[in-house]
């Protein structure tokens, strides 16, 4: 590997760091968000869904995007716009402006999610091995610091903008400084992140993206995000309500969830280069249907614990090898087909909170955790088209071409 790809690999990481913790910032603080633009019971979801609505229609342009310009031009601006747009968050003074803000938030982390993917399948193809689990375990990482930060804002009880303007004055210097060394798709050995690819956008020549090939792929990464959702939504509440723990006690799941789940990213690319992709994928689901299975029986809370741990070690590697198998699948058209299926992402997360809510309120909560469960076991069916495919090169896996880093080839 030539220290291109190592500045690249590196930048690229601390891109998906930054945007880990610029989330979970708004994420974790939207109780304070209702407070201060005092926004009713009624219309936070309104508010809260057009956030991944927007970002659906970033990934989208995005598309169209890239195939002008590089995805490092378009992660390089989108990355800084979401975090002035966090900021602007917690500095607006009315609604009008908290709703442009999150217009603006959902529509960059849009480009930002979709390029961000892109970029890190291309430089997998281009280092011959699984290195896409390491990215999302930095974004986990991420994801507890911005957790962190936003509980101790909270604690203090500090405005939101005072919270929020020392992160963003840290990261987007940083990101801009590291945009520098992104590394596109036919980029040659020395050259800056925005090198020109022979087609920048459509990964380079090659057929284009058939939607009914894609489909398995848009359906796991759906049932992945509605498994992510239920958990980030509804475990404090279960364990509370159902399970009878304390307040305090209903807080842990999430941060131990989020920890389980740095933790499978951080080991499960040695897993998929020992086993295969589609293998660890088939046991990532049977470990987080088995979670979500010991959640419905579970007798108390501690137990209801133990089965958060076990959702957030199966699913943690569904997501980060969908982006990979995409690439695999159309190695000429990777970034269209990594743009389309981060819509899904979306669709997931507005679909998994008010399903699991519906269902908790029309029948039983213990009821509603089976159905994330039977959705992630789906998995199970599409597995193969996570199985490395038969390329250019033969042989169906993945090979390291440091050669064809300077040459704008085909491959990713």
């Amino acid at each position: 590997m030539t220290e291109v790809l190592r500045r690249g690999r590196a930048s690229l990481a601390f891109s998906f760091f930054a945007q880990g913790a610029a989330f979970a910032l708004l994420v974790t603080r939207i109780p304070a968000i209702q407070n201060r633009y005092e926004v009713s019971d009624a219309l936070l979801p309104v508010f809260l869904a057009a956030v991944p609505i927007l970002a659906g229609v970033g990934s989208v342009s995005t598309e169209q995007l890239v195939k002008r310009i590089p995805p490092s031009r378009v992660l390089r601006w989108s990355q800084p716009v979401v975090l002035l747009a966090l900021l602007g968050v917690g500095a607006g003074r009315g609604m009008a402006e908290l709703g442009v803000a999150l217009a603006v938030f959902g529509l960059a982390v849009g480009a930002l999610d979709a390029s961000m993917n892109m970029l890190g399948v291309s430089l997998q193809r281009t280092y011959g091995r699984s290195i896409m689990l390491s990215f999302h375990a930095v974004y986990s990482l991420g994801g507890i610091v911005g957790a962190s930060l936003a509980w101790v804002g909270a604690h203090w009880h500090l405005a939101l903008w005072v919270s929020y303007l020392p992160v963003v004055a840290v990261l987007l210097p940083a990101v801009l400084v590291g945009s520098r060394w992104y590394v596109d798709r036919g980029a040659e050995d020395g050259e800056e992140g925005d090198g020109k690819a022979a087609d920048a956008g459509s990964g380079g020549g090659g057929t284009g993206v058939v939607f009914k090939v894609l489909l398995p792929l848009c359906l796991v990464m759906t049932f992945a995000y509605i498994g992510d959702s239920t958990v980030s939504n509804w475990s404090a509440k279960y364990l509370q309500d159902v399970l009878g723990s304390s307040e305090q006690l209903a807080t842990v799941p999430y941060n131990v969830y989020m920890v389980t789940t740095l933790l499978g990213r951080a080991i499960g690319d040695f897993g998929v280069r020992r086993f295969g992709a589609a293998a660890v994928v088939r046991l990532g689901a049977l470990v987080a249907a088995a979670g979500f299975a010991v959640v419905a029986v579970a007798p108390g809370a501690w137990v209801g614990m133990l089965g958060f741990t076990f959702v957030g070690l199966g699913l943690c590697v569904l997501v980060p090898q969908t982006f990979a198998a995409a690439g695999r699948l159309f190695p000429g058209a990777s970034d269209a087909a990594i743009a389309r299926l981060n819509i899904f992402n979306y669709v997931g997360f507005l679909i998994g909170s008010p399903l699991v809510g519906a269902l908790g309120d029309a029948w039983t909560y213990r009821g509603a955790m089976v159905v994330p469960m039977v959705l992630v076991l789906v998995t199970l069916v599409y597995a193969r088209s996570f199985a490395a495919q038969p390329d250019r090169y033969g042989g169906g896996h993945e090979r390291p071409r440091t050669a064809d880093v300077g040459r704008g080839s085909n491959g990713l």
